[in-house]
């Protein structure tokens, strides 16, 4: 196993001369998900004024501890005339705090009498009252570049009535399915025939990391045909993604192909699942390249593949660092393992304990099993030639999209 390739190495070839695509413009109202070309700057305080953070009553401290008569009441949205001095203002949550009003006291703190509504002594100065630019000040960034809209991101653009933004282009990703063998769920199955489950799962995955998937297809075990229809779709796709053939076996046209049109970087790696990847370029006919990715046919290889390669290589083309890597924490085992020359990436269950954190590892972890995937919450990275015992660290990559 002296020539198979590290995970390190093979992210190192994939995201050699990678850069972000170009931007767009595009609607606040369509942006979700989507990642920042460049920086917003606030153009507004928030809040725009001072306002009351409780329904009670804004006054001077200085009158505090008596009893004052009401002069006015404010709701959110009522523009507030002066505090009359010697009175207080009945307020209510988000209200702008009046000129002359210097704290808010919570009305379940007051008791209301005909003469007045008397205070308390002793109210703090500023108590209960958001100052104007807490939030945000304008002319602050509000948002980097990088970030990817989600739903806090998409209320800070709309708390600055903020309706287009830059961002980056989707990377346009064309999935491919190789092997006569595969059939697409709803036909008929032959003897020796399967459904195809990398598809759907595989486009799932690449949507959540910030693609579009603009074309699906299957290609029959033909060098010829599998040549011709790479070739095709590299000039219409940033990254061109295939599923099965980069084996060793005569029907594995997908390696041979890529040697043809362009350049396989590596395509034996010490991991398991996953050891037959293939990344590479193919060739355009303006001398630009699509970046390829070749994952293995078994379904658990395809899914661990996508976290490990396909998530950093759109983070790279998004400019979105949150993506370059899946968040990692410890957890303890509860299972035991041995691995030989491969690194191993195990489907594991994570319970959150008063102890801390523990992997509990799918029973099996055969690289056909999908069921491995479809409960797990992250990838417990086993070092080649290590044994693990019950208890032990382990170094978890969590499942999550950014």
């Amino acid at each position: 196993m002296a020539d198979l390739q590290s995970v390190e190495a093979a992210l190192d070839a994939l995201l050699d001369g990678v850069s972000p695509l170009d931007a767009e413009m595009v609607g606040t109202a369509q942006a979700a998900g989507r990642v920042l070309a460049e920086a917003v700057v606030a153009q507004l305080d928030v809040p725009p004024a001072d306002n009351s953070a409780m329904d009670g009553y804004a006054l001077r401290v200085a009158d505090a501890g008596r009893a004052l008569p009401v002069s006015q009441r404010i709701a959110a949205g009522s523009p507030p005339q002066p505090l009359e001095p010697g009175s207080c203002t009945r307020i209510f949550t988000g209200g702008e705090i009046p000129p002359g009003a210097d704290c808010v006291v919570m009305q379940e703190n007051v008791e209301v009498r005909d003469e007045g509504v008397v205070f308390p002594t002793n109210v703090p100065l500023g108590d209960n009252i958001r100052r104007r630019g807490r939030d945000v000040r304008a002319g602050s960034v509000l948002l980097g570049p990088g970030v990817r809209l989600e739903a806090a991101a998409l209320g800070h653009l709309a708390g600055q009535g903020i309706t287009e933004v830059m961002v980056r282009r989707r990377p346009r990703v064309a999935l491919l399915s190789t092997g006569d063998e595969i059939v697409d769920p709803g036909q008929p199955l032959a003897p020796g025939q399967i459904y195809n489950s990398n598809r759907p799962m595989l486009r799932r995955l690449l949507e959540r990391f910030g693609a579009d998937v603009f074309m699906v297809a299957t290609v029959p075990d033909d060098f010829d045909v599998t040549c011709q229809t790479l070739r095709q779709i590299a000039e219409q796709a940033d990254v061109v993604v295939t599923t099965g053939g980069v084996s060793v076996g005569e029907e594995d046209h997908v390696k041979r192909a890529l040697e043809r049109l362009g350049h396989l970087d590596l395509w034996r790696l010490a991991m398991r699942p996953g050891k037959p990847l293939a990344l590479g370029r193919i060739a355009r006919c303006d001398r630009s390249e699509a970046r390829f990715v070749g994952l293995p046919g078994n379904p658990v290889s395809g899914f661990v593949g996508a976290w490990v390669y396909l998530r950093p290589l759109m983070g790279a083309l998004l400019g979105c660092p949150a993506l370059a890597e899946l968040p990692r924490l410890s957890a303890r085992a509860a299972f035991a393992t041995r691995t030989q020359a491969r690194r191993h990436y195990m489907r594991v269950k994570l319970e959150f304990t008063a102890q801390g954190v523990v992997a509990q590892a799918f029973n099996d972890q055969n690289s056909a099993v999908l069921s491995s995937c479809v409960d797990a919450d992250a990838l417990a990275v086993i070092a080649e030639n290590s044994e693990i015992a019950e208890g032990d660290w382990l170094d978890c990559l969590w499942l999550v999209e950014g």
